[in-house]
């Protein structure tokens, strides 16, 4: 689906409404959920409302605005809760899909999000991040049947909706958790997968302390993901759950340098420890000019933006680098984050450059058609050959070179074969390097015996426990730059690895 041709709220409401009751006049005693699946397969899909193009280029609010009450209820409408549920099958963490979307058709939001919740504690977060069409949503049977994937059920949107019901509302209820069982779990990250792990452990009645390296808790949803794409206030709100429901959170405390493992282990009791520090490394290209005045790894572009508010000029002591003509060099969630950031720190002209073609890019559709609409240029089939600095060392331009399309590397892409003699200069004043990231290796070198990767990701075994005693990891450290939701199933996993040896001890 495509937000490409910008539709006004009011219109998108309006439009919604009179639909709902048109549906309601035809159902069941008055219930979408009962509609004939002749009906719901005639539904139209619910685009999701968002703000202006031009004006939110310039803003940090969030750019998706969320589902009406009415476009939630007719969205869910078109679900036609087939029994062998495949949308929950690729769904990480297997949230009960068809359930929580029944109660949604109803009108029962509470229940709704209660279903979500018994499977994914974050429901606020993933709604809004998760690659849906590359999980649930891309096996929905809807899309299947329409012999269209990007016109399947919603899901996402819908999980977003009831999720930002239950806290404007505040109808959110504290998970119950067991009695105390005297046992200690350490918890070293504060990510997605960290999180995770936490409200798992604590639910089953342990002691849980969850170690953060930064002065803020919420991992890569806090440091890497924008303020317009995840409002920080709705992490913070996530945390403050885990608080209520007794976990501890020590921040800049970072595991390998105030302390290591071992010393965190014995020092403090613990009986078990969950390692999700994520994947912080960023990776360069290295190539000529990546040390000149102006190169960043999106890692430390979007840090100082989203943790540290450099945009806040006039309030934040964050350093920027000034900057009005900026290269992205990458195709993934990241450099659309890193390209849309830089329109909203001052540039006046951003381009994404990426060596494959747009069919070939890893970004989210949406992510890609948000950029194009607030006026990123796409440079497809380029790559830079060197970095181009002035008398004084700052960017001045970027060196490129053509590339075409051969045969599909391991991966199925078709990898992309370089055009001998097509050397070209663009001028540009920064350069954000989004090619991803690798492990850092600090717990590693600090902790002997713990066994990882040659790529330096920890090896864990089918319950996430690492080589090191009492130990579990998982997250992007585990899987190397993954997704949020991929980060919580490797949570739950070892969560249930870590219940299961406190249980038997």
């Amino acid at each position: 689906m495509s937000n490409s041709a910008y539709i006004p709220l009011e219109k998108l409401s309006d439009e919604a409404k009179k639909l709902y009751n048109d549906l309601k006049a035809k159902a069941p005693d008055g219930k979408l959920s009962e509609l004939a699946p002749k009906d719901k397969m005639t539904i139209p899909q619910q685009m999701m409302p968002v703000r202006e193009p031009s004006a939110r280029a310039r803003q940090m609010e969030e750019v998706a605005l969320g589902y009406t009450q009415e476009q939630a209820m007719v969205e869910a409408a078109r679900c036609l809760q087939c029994k062998n549920q495949p949308c929950v099958e690729g769904c990480p963490v297997s949230v009960p899909i068809p359930n929580f979307i029944h109660a949604v058709a109803d009108g029962d939001f509470k229940k709704a999000v209660d279903t979500i919740k018994t499977a994914n504690l974050l429901p606020a977060i993933c709604g809004r991040v998760c690659p849906q069409e590359k999980q649930c949503q891309g096996h929905c049977t809807v899309g299947k049947a329409l012999k269209a994937p990007e016109k399947a059920v919603s899901i996402g949107r819908l999980e977003r909706f009831v999720a930002d019901w239950e806290r404007n509302n505040n109808k959110q209820t504290v998970p119950t958790v067991a009695k105390p069982t005297g046992k200690k779990v350490a918890v070293i990250g504060s990510g997605p997968a960290g999180l995770t792990v936490a409200a798992d452990v604590r639910r089953a009645g342990h002691e849980v302390t969850v170690f953060e390296a930064f002065h803020k808790t919420g991992g890569v949803m806090v440091y890497g993901i924008p303020e317009f794409r995840l409002p920080k206030s709705i992490v913070a709100k996530e945390v403050e759950m885990l608080k209520e429901m007794g976990v501890e959170f020590k921040t800049n405390y970072l595991v390998g340098r105030t302390s290591t493992l071992l010393q965190l282990l014995k020092e403090n009791g613990f009986d078990a420890a969950f390692i999700g520090t994520g994947a912080g490394l960023p990776k360069f290209m290295d190539i000529e000019g990546e040390n000149l005045i102006g190169v960043f790894s999106a890692n430390e572009y979007l840090t100082r933006a989203n943790l540290m508010k450099a945009y806040e000029k006039d309030k934040a002591d964050t350093p920027l680098y000034e900057a009005k003509n900026v290269v992205v060099v990458g195709g993934g969630n990241v450099a659309m984050d890193a390209a849309r950031m830089a329109y909203r720190l001052g540039a006046d002209k951003v381009s994404i450059v990426y060596r494959r073609t747009r069919t070939e890019m890893p970004a989210r559709k949406e992510e890609v058609e948000h950029a194009e609409e607030e006026g990123v240029e796409f440079r497809f089939l380029e790559n830079p050959e060197a970095i181009l600095g002035d008398e004084n060392g700052k960017v001045r331009g970027v060196k490129l070179l053509s590339y075409e399309l051969g045969e599909p590397d391991a991966s199925g892409r078709r990898s992309p074969v370089a055009i001998k003699g097509s050397e070209h200069e663009i001028s540009c004043d920064a350069v954000i390097v989004a090619l991803g990231n690798s492990s850092n290796p600090l717990m590693a070198r600090t902790t002997p015996g713990l066994e990882v990767n040659n790529r330096g990701n920890i090896i864990v075994d089918e319950n996430a426990k690492t080589s090191f005693p009492a130990v579990w990891a998982g997250g992007d450290i585990v899987l190397g730059a993954a997704t949020v939701i991929l980060a919580m199933g490797e949570g739950r996993k070892a969560a249930a690895g870590i219940n299961k040896y406190l249980a038997e001890k």
